[in-house]
């Protein structure tokens, strides 16, 4: 992937450990029943389901690619498969169990995506300074080691929770999941 200076951490840049609390191995639930994302109640949603790796600092997610996420006859949306990858890694830096928001990613096309594909899309945090979070992402396309389909780099920014009571409805993700499930960091 050639990447920009952005998504690459600084010398200097750690690699956290996971917090304490993070499930390691476990399913990654929704955030918000309807995000377009991972939110099972959006109808025309990705539906990304997604695990945690067992290090406790990357995600195993995927998705199938379905007729309301085309962009050109049969294949998705370039749009759509940056959603999926912002997604997946957005469940990473969950996982350090502070809010972040992306604030910037970086995204290569390596091959079509046609409907019907399921993408495996695997996710790692390559290092953390301050608030800044860097995090790499690729999707393989019908299996965890089939042909690389997309790849990605981003830098995600920790912001306080007073941002998401701000700017979007903190009522609306109904404060919380009784199922273990994650419902915002």
């Amino acid at each position: 992937m050639n990447r920009s200076n952005l998504t690459v951490p600084p010398e200097g840049a750690t690699v956290p450990a996971p917090h304490p609390d993070a499930p390691a191995g476990a399913p990654l639930g929704t955030h918000y029943a309807r995000c377009f994302g991972c939110g099972p109640d959006h109808p025309t949603g990705l539906h990304l389901e997604a695990v945690s790796e067992e290090d406790g600092l990357g995600v195993a997610a995927k998705f199938t690619v379905g007729d309301v996420h085309q962009g050109a006859p049969g294949l998705a949306h370039g749009g759509v498969l940056a959603t999926a990858m912002d997604e997946a890694l957005g469940m990473v830096v969950w996982l350090l169990r502070k809010p972040y928001v992306t604030g910037r990613l970086e995204t290569d096309y390596v091959l079509p995506v046609p409907v019907g594909t399921t993408l495996y899309i695997r996710t790692r945090c390559t290092g953390v300074v301050g608030r800044k979070a860097y995090l790499e992402a690729e999707a393989r396309m019908d299996a965890v080691d089939g042909p690389v389909a997309v790849r990605a780099a981003a830098l995600f920014i920790e912001v306080p929770m007073a941002h998401f009571e701000r700017h979007g409805d903190a009522d609306a993700s109904g404060g919380g999941s009784d199922d273990g499930r994650r419902v915002n960091p």
